[in-house]
């Protein structure tokens, strides 16, 4: 009887704790979304597992120059304080700010050739949307970059960049918000930074020379369904989710793909030579 009593008991409690884990990942993401709600029925990417190094604001400058600087990304955890640039980010704060600033949209594939000018009003409201898992790159709208300095300028001046600046280098700051499942597909260019401000995004990397096998019109989301499931395990990326306050160096000319988790608001840091 005693046996069976003590059963009874570990049964009730695995059922007990088995109910209890959705409760517990609902308050997980009880973080301030500054007002980018995104319902749980839209979120279809998941964060997946983090192969990337993480560090905190102990890494130093001489150290993040000759383990990371020219030849491997890594996360960054509390190395500058936007907690103010945080709160002018918000939904109100930004709507207010800048709503009736033209924004240039670009479509989410991998060369972004057409360009669309419209209202940041008009993007939030009526534009800023899920991926759909059926449309296109070129179908998909998508704020990031082409950003009007001068309009701007009293957001991008509050904005600290990360202190791992490169020789030479000066940071071009480039201001993102689009929708959960959106993303873009592989490319490359010159070294930076990619802080999320709102948000969660899901990074894909692979070095320069492994060229990730990809349609450069199929949207990250159709590559994460359709060809991540498939990759064998040497032709996986090194992959990581940012979250909100943290950020990923990657080096020049590394391949990376990103993709949104939740709406996600994002600032990059692109790293080009210093303009006297």
């Amino acid at each position: 009887m005693a046996a069976c009593y003590v059963g009874k008991c570990i049964s009730v409690f695995i059922v007990s704790f088995l109910l209890y884990i959705p409760t517990i990942k609902i308050y997980s993401r009880k973080i301030d979304d500054g007002g980018w709600h995104t319902n749980e029925d839209d979120i279809i990417a998941t964060v997946g597992p983090c192969n990337v190094e993480i560090r905190d604001s102990s890494l130093s400058y001489d150290e993040f120059i000759k383990k990371y600087a020219y030849s491997y990304p890594v996360v960054l955890k509390d190395v500058s304080d936007n907690s103010l640039f945080r709160e002018l980010c918000t939904k109100e704060n930004l709507l207010q700010t800048f709503g009736n600033k033209e924004v240039k949209l670009s479509t989410a594939n991998t060369y972004s050739y057409e360009k669309v000018i419209v209202p940041f009003s008009k993007y939030v409201n009526e534009i800023l949307k899920p991926q759909k898992l059926d449309a296109l790159g070129n179908e998909t709208q998508y704020m990031f970059g082409d950003n009007n300095y001068t309009e701007w300028d009293s957001l991008f001046r509050v904005y600290k960049q990360p202190p791992y600046i490169l020789p030479d280098t000066e940071g071009i700051l480039s201001f993102g918000l689009a929708g959960p499942g959106t993303g873009v597909p592989f490319h490359w260019h010159g070294p930076g930074f990619a802080e999320v401000i709102y948000g969660r995004k899901r990074w894909f990397l692979y070095p320069p020379e492994k060229t990730p096998s990809f349609h450069p019109n199929k949207t990250t989301l159709q590559w994460l369904m359709e060809d991540y499931p498939n990759l064998h395990e040497q032709d996986r990326p090194l992959e990581c989710t940012i979250n909100q306050g943290e950020a990923i160096y990657f080096p020049d000319r590394w391949w990376h793909g990103t993709l949104n988790i939740d709406t996600s608001v994002f600032v990059s840091t692109f790293l080009g030579p210093e303009i006297f």
